[in-house]
């Protein structure tokens, strides 16, 4: 394969600007400025204090620079198949933008101009099929070593961490991008082992960047959802100058530790899944790390592990420090829904009774929001467990009851009936009419059964990876949702196949219930951009997201991608099917700017202030692809005000 660089398009002014980069000690004022890690902060609030971008004058944005990573036009790539979604939302430390892509390679560009300064390929002579994995990002670690990451003894080190398609976890230098050297082995560590070493051919993958504390790098990953049995989805830190393993949560309990006995017999051994594919968050102020753990595979059929199935479904605290538990909460008992926890938990502040308790809360697939005591875990609105339709899966025991929290509301609808199917074309409601009387349904929660059975929400319905943002100022939790029910009937398999039952339709194992359009079944809106009171658990403002441009009404679209909130009472997100990118009132929902794209933005935007220009800037990646049909770029987009 031959070297591409990436290509880069910028206006004269910015041109201008261009200019060596320099490393040096930020003050935390400046650090306010940057935009360090995933989620700004390592609490995942996304909340940024810049305030130069502001209600009154959002509606001028413009492009200042693009920039392109050429992976699009690769021919070996599109051999093997469509490019991944592009996914990626970048770091901004000392004037530099640290980004990843779906080829696993690393980009740093200078923050204010989008110029290149370096490209990791951990692939250097792959001339074969490269394979693509959507890659949300990398993080930040700073701090003093005895060896620093570019060689020089007792000084400042700085580092760059990420995990590629093939799972290994490398150490970068954030000035030059080669490997650090002490880290691993010659800079990287194989985070397979020890975790799938029986397992050559399962799934083991990295696609959230890791969390940071003190000094730990902090690693989970993505594994199969089928076969049930594969690599492990133990939890792991490493230090962050050698690499060496410091400690191992397993996410599926051993004998003797808590949670062992809601498997039954020994039906977690080799269990795969229960994994924390999404992002963690760490509180460093109490020491604890927090894990959002998926399902247990097999996804839809539990047969082969009856019980609660912990810590699948859960949000899991930890000792940042030693990996010891400190408190779960489980959202889903026994998964059958593919409900895995998707998002990154997001440290909050609630105001009760003329106090401030710190919280945590977590999005679900389901639609809910759990707010909990971020110490202790204990709900802080009301949760009750309500019986739910049984499963008539031969073999399946699935579990009677389910949590719902009475506060806040749920963000999406969970139920649905023939008054409900769109009626938004002549087309589409005699499809999606149609196809809706082939499905069973009983509610929320309806296990997928021996016929064909309707889901809502489903598997992209309710809160996804797209998460939230948090206005400590406010109160107000913001959240991007999806309006979106799954269809599916458990088919039962060949003799010898690992799982007597598999979840199957006609449009595959995880098909949508929408119609031939990709427009869901279900009246608008399809999605919404919700605003959360988080003091008062109740949804302040819901307005819909997206639009389809064939029809005159706001319908909202699905939509895959978070939002960020500054201190001017803004909220920016991409997300939508529709090739846009947005900004909105946080305190009334009120679209204030709109802008397109070279195709949708299923990623999660930045922004920061530029030293030199002293200017904002808002920053996202714009790749279209993944779940849906559209345009496909390769597209990282800033935006700032007009100059004076």
């Amino acid at each position: 394969m031959r070297n591409l660089v990436g290509r880069l398009i910028y206006n004269s002014t910015t041109f201008l600007l261009v200019c060596g980069f320099a490393l040096g000690q930020a003050s935390s004022g400046s650090i306010d400025q940057e935009w360090r890690s995933y989620g700004h902060d390592p609490g995942g609030m996304r909340f940024s204090p810049l305030k130069q971008i502001s209600r009154a004058n959002v509606h001028q944005l413009q492009r200042a620079w693009t920039y392109h990573t050429g992976e699009t036009s690769w021919s070996s790539i599109q051999r093997g198949g469509p490019i991944a979604a592009f996914e990626t939302t970048p770091l901004m430390v000392d004037g530099v933008l640290y980004f990843t892509t779906p080829a696993s390679r690393v980009i740093a560009l200078e923050a204010e101009t989008g110029k290149e300064i370096w490209i990791f390929d951990p692939f250097p002579s792959d001339i074969g099929t490269r394979r693509t994995l959507q890659n949300r990002g990398a993080a930040y670690w700073q701090g003093s070593s005895p060896l620093t990451c570019g060689g020089a003894t007792n000084g400042v080190d700085k580092r760059i961490f990420y995990a590629t398609v093939d799972a290994r976890l490398f150490a970068l230098d954030p000035q030059t991008g080669k490997p650090c050297q002490g880290f691993g082995n010659g800079g990287t560590i194989n985070l397979r082992a020890d975790v799938a070493d029986r397992w050559p051919k399962g799934t083991y993958e990295a696609t959230s960047p890791p969390a940071v504390y003190k000094d730990l790098v902090i690693t989970g990953a993505g594994l199969q959802e089928h076969p049930s049995k594969g690599p492990s989805g133990a939890v792991r830190a490493f230090d962050v100058r050698t690499g060496k393993l410091v400690w191992r949560f397993d996410t599926v309990p051993r004998p003797g530790e808590v949670g062992h006995d809601t498997w039954e017999g020994d039906s977690w051994k080799d269990r795969s899944g229960t994994n924390v594919w999404s992002i963690m968050s760490v509180d460093s102020e109490h020491g604890l790390v927090f894990l959002p753990v998926g399902s247990a595979s097999y996804d839809f059929y539990g047969a082969d592990r009856k019980g609660m199935d912990l810590f699948s479904n859960s949000l899991v605290a930890l000792d940042a420090a030693t990996g010891r538990l400190t408190w779960y909460y489980q959202m889903v008992h026994h998964d059958i829904w593919d409900y895995d926890m998707p998002a990154q938990p997001v440290m909050i502040t609630l105001r009760r009774d003329g106090r401030e308790i710190p919280a945590v809360t977590q999005v679900t697939k389901m639609g809910f929001v759990f707010i909990l005591d971020r110490l202790t875990g204990k709900p802080l609105f009301p949760v009750e467990e309500r019986r739910v339709p049984e499963s008539n899966v031969p073999g399946e025991a699935s579990w009677p009851t389910q949590p719902f929290p009475l506060k806040p509301p749920p963000l999406v609808r969970q139920t649905f009936s023939q008054a409900d199917v769109s009626e938004v074309t002549k087309e589409s409601h005699q499809y999606c009419e149609e196809l809706a009387r082939s499905l069973k349904n009983r509610g929320m929660y309806t296990p997928y059964g021996t016929e064909l059975t309707l889901v809502m929400p489903g598997t992209l319905g309710g809160g996804n990876w797209s998460g939230a943002s948090f206005d400590r100022a406010s109160g107000y939790l913001f959240v991007n949702a999806n309006e979106l029910g799954a269809v599916g009937a458990m088919q039962p398999q060949a003799a010898g196949a690992p799982m007597r039952y598999r979840r199957g339709a006609k449009d595959g194992e995880y098909a949508r219930f929408w119609d031939e359009n990709q427009w869901p079944c279900q009246k608008p809106p399809w999605g919404t951009l919700n605003a959360v009171d988080v003091n008062k658990g109740e949804i302040v403002w819901k307005v819909p997201l997206g639009s389809v441009d064939e029809m005159k009404e706001k319908t909202g679209t699905p939509n895959l991608g978070g939002s960020i909130v500054t201190a001017s009472g803004l909220v920016f997100i991409g997300a939508t099917i529709d090739n846009r990118f947005r900004a909105f009132d946080a305190k009334t929902g009120e679209q204030l700017w709109v802008t397109n794209l070279e195709a949708s933005a299923h990623a999660t935007p930045v922004t920061y202030m530029g030293k030199k220009t002293g200017k904002q800037f808002v920053v996202i990646a714009a790749g279209g692809g993944g779940y849906f049909r559209g345009k496909v770029s390769d597209t990282l987009a800033a935006f700032t005000l007009p100059d004076e």
